[in-house]
């Protein structure tokens, strides 16, 4: 255990000496290259630039003047962090008062003009199915920062963390669009596209169910997050498994959105007190179990490949473990990690291949994550 205590100190460290910013995989289009014409209009080299930087072992930012990036999400997961933190030693308030800078720090950093709170990355990003200019709010960012939130507000009950996490709700039920079959439907990735997403809708029915346990008499975020679990349930595959995406050719299946889809299901059910959906998760957790791990121990990539190893996996593998009561199996992850991904500096490694490691350190993908997941585990097993 002091081993794990000394990783999230060194973590800990490290990112607050870097002010919360850094680099991020998709981060490409930051370059000043790309507000020149050509470059600012051309959809193949932008997202042929992104791959390309991405999946580089050396980090060519500085070379094109990519500045370290202060992200909304990164915000998110470490005040979540800071907040298990917290309780892990009430003694020590400098949590808090971090917590609180934070918490100012997120409502600056959201996006303006919606019917309620929400938040996109701090980076242009050209996708397949998609462009997303920065700031552009997203259901998986608001998703994943208002989980943080409500996380972190049922351990020490700070009103502002619930009331963004009320005021989210609104984002979710009016600006997004809707993919309906029959009565449910899949809620889209942004305003601005009509992406069927199984893991982001499911983050607008978990936030729904989240307030929904805090306000009983508002049933209209019950019943919107009942029809799209729905949609979510009826679209699982024979085996399990849940693809990324439905009505596209995203159809290969991961290990973390896997784990997102699950942790949300999990949550739902119990918010809601929704049994119907027990069959199907459990199905779906006993698929990602046999398909996600090797030995119980390394996460695994896609559910047909091991490699890349990679820190957002190791991270939503300890999450989904510890909430799924396998803590044996979250306590491998988490020493083989440190022990195989973690710099002396204290950040994490991107990517582990078969031949090679990505040393780079990113904040959002990497480091604000296993920040998350580490102090979850932390918290949990001091319980």
């Amino acid at each position: 255990m002091e081993k794990i205590i000394t990783s999230v100190t060194n973590l800990q460290k490290y990112i607050k000496s870097e002010g919360y910013k850094g680099f991020d995989p998709y981060d490409a289009l930051k370059s000043p290259l790309f507000k020149l014409p050509f470059l600012r209009s051309n959809r193949i080299v932008r997202l042929g630039f992104q791959q390309v930087l991405k999946r580089l072992p050396f980090n060519l930012r500085y070379l094109v003047k990519i500045a370290k990036g202060y992200n909304p999400v990164t915000i998110g997961l470490v005040i979540q962090a800071y907040s298990y933190l917290a309780m892990i030693y009430p003694e020590d308030k400098k949590y808090i008062r971090e917590i609180h800078t934070l918490l100012d720090d997120l409502e600056k950093n959201s996006s303006r003009g919606y019917s309620g709170i929400c938040w996109g990355y701090d980076f242009d990003w050209e996708a397949k199915y998609a462009k997303i200019p920065a700031y552009t709010p997203t259901i998986v960012a608001t998703g994943i920062i208002t989980n943080s939130l409500f996380e972190s507000y049922k351990l020490l009950r700070i009103d502002r963390m619930y009331e963004m996490c009320k005021s989210a709700c609104s984002f979710v039920i009016n600006d997004l669009n809707r993919n309906y079959e029959g009565r449910t439907f899949c809620w889209s990735y942004s305003p601005f596209d009509n992406q069927k997403v199984f893991n982001a809708t499911l983050k607008g029915a978990r936030l729904l169910s989240q307030v929904y346990t805090m306000d009983k008499n508002n049933t209209n975020y019950l019943e919107q997050a009942r029809l799209t679990v729905s949609y979510v349930i009826n679209s699982q595959n024979k085996d399990g498994s849940w693809s990324y995406a439905k009505g596209d050719s995203r159809i290969w299946v991961d290990n973390f959105h896997t784990g997102y889809v699950l942790d949300c299901l999990k949550e739902y059910s119990e918010n809601t007190s929704d049994s119907s959906i027990d069959e199907a998760i459990k199905l779906g957790f006993e698929y990602y179990m046999n398909s996600f791990f090797e030995n119980n121990i390394i996460p695994k990539y896609y559910n047909n490949s091991l490699y890349p190893i990679d820190s957002t996996s190791i991270a939503q593998s300890i999450i989904t473990m510890i909430n799924f009561k396998k803590v044996d199996v979250a306590t491998n992850i988490v020493k083989w990690s440190i022990a195989n991904m973690q710099n002396k500096k204290g950040y994490f490694y991107f990517q582990k291949n078969k031949f090679y490691t990505n040393r780079i350190s990113y904040m959002r993908w990497t480091n604000a994550w296993i920040f998350n997941a580490l102090t979850k585990f932390l918290f949990n097993v001091k319980k």
